[in-house]
């Protein structure tokens, strides 16, 4: 058995020469208190900060008939607990165990802090890649969160570039219909990515159904995202003051009054609270008739 040293600083400190496992020391607090025993089911309870809340019912199924085949080939990481003992890393070979009818199963215990017992937890996920992306940046921001983290002390842990992690969090601020959409794979990573480009939760959700419904390319979304963004911004919708009725019969009155037509634009008040102008607009068809207009204004005209 061995494990993947491609993430953090590994896992196989945490078991013994009788595990068949060699790796560096892991980054967290761990020492390991027992080489692999086997321990009751009944006396383990699951990982209360299990990043992962997902698993393929097929793939499982398949997990449990493997282990009323061959048993449980590799041992399942505990530590003690009030009650007996808590899981750290094993999920689906302890559901599997289970469901198998097995009563007791293989461990090795140590000793872990809460931390310690996420970032491992975390590490075995997704050096088997496990997580979706929603769960590993869930399991970002909990050691964030609980444990005061920052990004780049998240990325030493993990084995993952301080980018990454950044990212990966970033996700977490779309809408909860977008994080499903992208936790059960109807839209990738990358579609999520592009969606955070518009600033506005429902437009991100109506753009993710769009990436489901016509199954659009991360290419594709991108440049429907970039010409919605360039787009004119449409002025907001304005109220005149005064209604329509009471300005048609002030332009008839002044029509009768001047003998030419006359246009009034009313006053509007707009979405924002701001006031517009307005403007009063009188044909004339000549030199004298604009004299007419002026006289009739109480105005002499320059002209000579």
């Amino acid at each position: 058995m061995s494990i993947k040293k491609g993430l953090g600083r590994g896992l196989g400190a945490l078991m013994t020469e009788e595990a068949a496992v060699t790796a560096d020391a892991p980054s967290a607090q761990v020492s390991q208190t027992s080489g692999v025993q086997t321990l009751p089911i009944s006396s383990i309870s699951r990982n209360r900060m299990q990043p992962r809340q997902t698993f393929n019912e097929d793939a499982l199924a398949d997990l449990v008939a493997s282990v009323k085949l061959h048993g449980v080939l590799q041992p399942l990481l505990v530590r003690p607990s009030a009650d007996g003992y808590e899981l750290i890393a094993g999920e689906r070979r302890l559901r599997a165990s289970s469901a198998a009818g097995l009563r007791e199963v293989p461990v090795v215990i140590v000793e872990a802090s809460d931390m310690s017992s996420l970032e491992i937890a975390l590490i075995e996920n997704l050096q088997r890649e496990n997580l979706n992306p929603v769960e590993e940046a869930e399991g970002y921001r909990e050691l964030s969160e609980s444990f005061s983290l920052t990004q780049e002390e998240i990325a030493l842990r993990v084995g993952k570039s301080r980018a990454t992690v950044a990212n990966a969090l970033r996700l977490l601020a779309l809408p909860d219909e977008a994080r499903a959409m992208l936790a059960d794979g109807r839209i990738s990573t990358g579609h999520a990515k592009a969606l955070l480009a518009l600033e506005i939760p429902q437009e991100q959700i109506l753009m993710a159904r769009r990436i489901v419904d016509e199954g659009l390319s991360v290419r594709a979304v991108e440049k429907l995202i970039r010409r919605s963004t360039l787009a004119p911004v449409r002025p907001r919708a304005a109220r005149p003051d005064l209604p329509a009725s009471h300005i048609r019969d002030l332009s008839e009155k002044l029509h009768s009054h001047f003998g030419t037509s006359i246009r009034i634009e009313p006053c509007k008040t707009f979405a924002n609270g701001k006031k517009g102008k307005g403007h009063i607009e009188i044909d004339f068809f000549s030199n004298d008739d604009l004299d007419r207009v002026l006289a009739l204004l109480g105005l002499e005209s320059d002209n000579e």
